[in-house]
């Protein structure tokens, strides 16, 4: 089994193959772990499209209908780690993308339930004003 955290989602498969740094993965698993598009042309999330490399022929990001998903992150500037067995794995944000996040001041879309039970998101607040309180022990 393994396990991909991105953007907030947690998937896992059975059936997945990892070993090394590579993590191998086919369209449809690709795309429900990170919302990206494994087409001809590369990984693609509307307009945008990260190109597969010239080697990926000869089998170096695709082998058996899979892609080494974490070379492609890797090549698109993201950050990736596992751990030592290879089972758990984060597909991170690089700098260039938080930072032009942080640029917006707008905080990221979240949910949490009130003392009632029933889930609030941010976006749902858009456009008004909202004081968040947060605590932490440390």
């Amino acid at each position: 089994m393994i396990t991909v955290l991105h953007d907030q989602r947690q998937t896992q498969w059975p059936d997945a193959a990892a070993d090394g740094d590579a993590l191998w993965l086919d369209a449809a698993a690709i795309e429900q772990a990170t919302g990206w598009t494994w087409k001809r042309e590369g990984l693609c999330r509307g307009d945008l499209c990260v190109p597969l490399p010239p080697a990926a022929a000869a089998g170096e990001v695709v082998r058996d209908g899979r892609l080494d998903l974490a070379a492609m992150w890797r090549r698109s500037g993201q950050p990736v780690v596992h751990d030592g067995a290879s089972r758990h794995w984060v597909l991170g944000t690089g700098a260039t993308q938080r930072g032009a996040a942080l640029a917006t001041l707008q905080a990221p879309d979240f949910q949490l339930p009130d003392l009632a039970g029933r889930a609030h998101r941010l976006s749902h607040y858009r456009g008004r004003k909202v004081l968040l309180a947060t605590w932490a022990s440390w």
